[in-house]
């Protein structure tokens, strides 16, 4: 890898470590100050947007080659959570205040902390166990957590508001189904998505950690 697209990568693995590490403070922080769950959106939700969005980059970064991770997994997540965000709850205010976008801010940020924390200190050659450990093991956790009892309980929530606001009426007025059976399918589905991308980190876990208590015994 050259210089310039290491230094590109940092960069972007920093600045993104750094979004997240905001969006986790202020997420708990108004937790703390209001004992409540219902302020997550106001106080994080169009900064994680904009994070979200912006890690398109990263479909990119598979495509040109940059980095090693192709382009249909980062695809799929991306495009489930951008879906999540964007379609869903920035459209529909009725549902902001649930405890599943809580849940689901929370499970994400601290997954993206670790995660992008560690790209960004691989980028300077510096690699700590216990960063790489939680890289790749809070996502057992995390990922379920954040994909069941967030994205999807939040969408099976959503749906009467969906039908209530006639959510993209006008987008799917001459399909043959609507916006909220769509999302009654996407449901359906959307565990194989996850089952995919979750076997798929296992593997990763396997591969990485093997690599570095192979190093550590050395």
């Amino acid at each position: 890898m050259s210089r310039l697209s290491n230094f590109y990568l940092l960069t972007y693995n920093s600045l993104q470590a750094f979004g997240w590490t905001i969006s986790l403070y202020r997420l708990l922080d108004s937790f703390v100050a209001t004992k409540s769950t219902s302020g997550a959106y106001s106080s994080v939700g169009e900064l994680i947007c904009f994070l979200q969005t912006a890690a398109f980059l990263e479909i990119i970064h598979g495509a040109i080659g940059l980095v090693p991770t192709g382009v249909l997994l980062p695809l799929m997540q991306w495009g489930g959570r951008v879906h999540f965000l964007v379609a869903v709850v920035r459209q529909l205010h009725e549902v902001q205040q649930l405890p599943s976008v809580f849940i689901t801010f929370l499970a994400w940020s601290l997954s993206e902390v670790i995660r992008y924390s560690h790209h960004a200190l691989n980028c300077l050659g510096v690699g700590l166990f216990w960063l790489t450990y939680l890289r790749y093991t809070a996502f057992i956790i995390l990922y379920p957590i954040g994909v069941t009892i967030g994205e999807m309980w939040l969408m099976y929530q959503a749906i009467p508001f969906m039908i209530k606001n006639n959510l993209y009426a006008d987008a799917f007025g001459k399909l043959p189904f609507s916006y909220y059976n769509a999302i009654k399918v996407l449901l359906f589905v959307y565990p194989l998505f996850f089952l995919k991308l979750y076997l798929h980190l296992f593997k990763q876990r396997k591969s990485k950690l093997g690599k570095q208590h192979k190093k550590k015994r050395n």
